[in-house]
């Protein structure tokens, strides 16, 4: 017993009271500058009819969003290896400084090419700030320790979720849009005073080779998928011979990426991370489970819209359950994470809750209450906070502590793609069922209404691809059964397409190896190094 308590006095002082101090404080730039980062993924989603009505451009309304998306993705595993290489403080600073140069470029934009252009800038700057935030706690904190510190930060893509949306609609409907980018400068600025005062990162001397051609490539397959995935079904039909290209640039590129990796001398994305085991099983689950969310999250706000009749501000706190049941299951599991040292039971106990969840999300009607749904939703935030930094813990105490940047990287690089791939498979699925469904309903409920109501219907015919929720219920009957019970009925499949998936998470979580948590950080090794 004696022993053991010296062994748990020991752990507990691998830090200094002025490391840790000094920690809480990188923290707060840190989790600041993820915040705005992930903020800009969503803060538009709300704003953009107004902004295309003041700035015009509606054909180019899509790149708001996807130019964002396309410079964050793309720019993940650069960051990842280039902080590996170079060191991560300057860095960060740079991603901070590019970042907020995007938002004053959107900020003042009296175009839409201008807005887009800020967009892929801040995009730019994002995809550092993601990657080098979570970087940086794993070269400053002993993987021991760390599970408190990144379950906060687990909890800021919960709070980005909800809040985006809601400031988005609020910036829109009283001081203006454009607050949504000068809102980051005073807060950028914060980060970046605080990251030059007590941001100390020792600098790896590694030899520079970069790896030109793989590079090439991941940015050809990544905007290509983004791009088919975010317009496939919307702005191009999926058998759009458009759309047909950009999937086999993306399939082409990506098998001639992995032919370039597995020969380059110092690969931007190492295959041979992928032998590891804990990496692989972590980083595919990580895939996997960013299907299953983000095809979950995309279209249950206009599902509620639709049928529950809510506006979209409401829809809007609907998501909060979900925050709430994310970040505090993702803060309560790293600091249990943080004080037992044990980590494995965490992403089988989320997967589990995922798939009761599927499970239940499946039985939704139209007569479902908001309540009900609401639960659904903590339940889902809940088994997400449980795996969501846990698997990148796991990444980053696996490798070694000289890659822990491209380790990083390659594993959110992935669960992007998943993201991008859940947003287009569940909204393909939809889609089809809805026009199928509709296309079944319609005709029936037209003929069973008085003649001259039905041909008041817009001549007798409706295009269900201009119906708004508005529009939707204000419709008589039957025809708002008809419309209500179509959007039930084609979404609630989707999630039994996406239960084998997390069942499939599940077991690539059973086979995760625990490994101790290492006592000392990079900062702490390379210092007793040197000493």
């Amino acid at each position: 017993m004696t022993a053991e308590k010296a062994k748990k006095s020991k752990r507990e002082s691998s830090m200094t009271p002025e490391e840790i101090k000094r920690a809480w404080w990188v923290m707060a730039a840190l989790m600041v500058s993820m915040l705005l980062a992930s903020l800009d993924q969503m803060i538009f989603s709300t704003a953009l009819p107004t902004i295309v009505g003041e700035l015009g451009g509606v054909d180019h309304m899509m790149w708001v969003i996807t130019a964002y998306m396309v410079g964050e993705t793309v720019t993940l595993p650069i960051y990842g290896k280039l902080g590996d290489l170079i060191g991560r403080k300057k860095l960060f600073i740079s991603a901070l400084v590019i970042f907020l140069i995007g938002s004053i470029l959107g900020g003042i934009a009296q175009s839409m090419d201008m807005l887009i252009a800020g967009r892929a800038v801040q995009g730019i700057g994002g995809g550092g700030l993601m990657i080098l935030s979570q970087a940086i706690v794993a070269d400053i904190i002993p993987a021991r320790e760390r599970g408190r510190f990144m379950g906060m930060m687990g909890g800021i893509f919960g709070l980005s979720a909800v809040l985006g949306p809601l400031l988005g609609g609020w910036f829109t409907e009283g001081i203006g849009w454009r607050w949504a980018f000068w809102m980051n400068l005073p807060l950028g600025a914060l980060a970046i005073a605080i990251a030059i005062v007590v941001l100390k990162i020792p600098s790896l001397k590694q030899e520079f080779h970069w790896d030109y051609l793989g590079t090439f490539f991941v940015i050809i397959a990544t905007v290509s998928l983004i791009l088919f995935t975010t317009w496939g079904g919307s702005q191009y039909e999926w058998s759009d011979p458009v759309i047909m290209w950009l999937i086999g640039i993306t399939i082409v590129a990506s098998i001639l990426l992995v032919v370039v990796e597995s020969r380059a001398k110092d690969p931007l994305i190492p295959l041979s991370f992928f032998l590891n085991r804990n990496f692989a099983l972590t980083t595919v689950a990580g895939l996997v489970l960013g299907i299953a969310m983000f095809g979950v999250l995309a279209y249950l706000p206009t599902y509620m819209q639709m049928v529950s009749g809510i506006s979209a501000t409401e829809a809007g706190f609907m998501m909060i359950p979900m925050m709430v049941g994310l970040m505090g299951l993702s803060i309560i599991s790293g600091a249990l994470i943080s004080k037992t040292g044990r980590y494995r039971i965490y992403p089988i106990v989320g997967s589990i809750l995922i798939i009761i969840d599927l499970v239940l999300f499946n039985q939704l009607t139209v007569e479902t209450s908001l309540w009900h749904i609401g639960a659904l939703l903590f339940l889902l935030g809940v088994g997400i906070g449980l795996q969501m930094q846990v698997f990148i813990l796991i990444v980053q105490n696996t490798l070694p502590m000289e890659v822990v940047g491209s380790a990083t990287a390659v594993n959110n690089f992935f669960r992007q793609i998943g993201a991008s791939l859940g947003s287009a498979l569940v909204g393909g699925v939809f889609v089809g069922n809805l026009k199928d469904l509709l296309g079944q309903r319609l005709p029936e409920a037209m003929a069973s209404m008085p003649p001259e109501q039905a041909a008041s219907m817009q001549g007798g015919q409706i295009d269900t691809n201009d119906v708004t929720p508005a529009a939707v219920h204000a419709m008589p009957e039957p025809l708002h059964s008809v419309f209500i019970g179509a959007y039930n009925d084609a979404l609630v499949p989707v999630f039994l397409i996406l239960l084998p998936m997390i069942v499939f998470s599940l077991i690539l979580a059973l086979f995760i190896k625990h490994e101790p948590l290492r006592e000392e950080s990079l900062a702490q090794k390379l210092e007793h190094e040197a000493a």
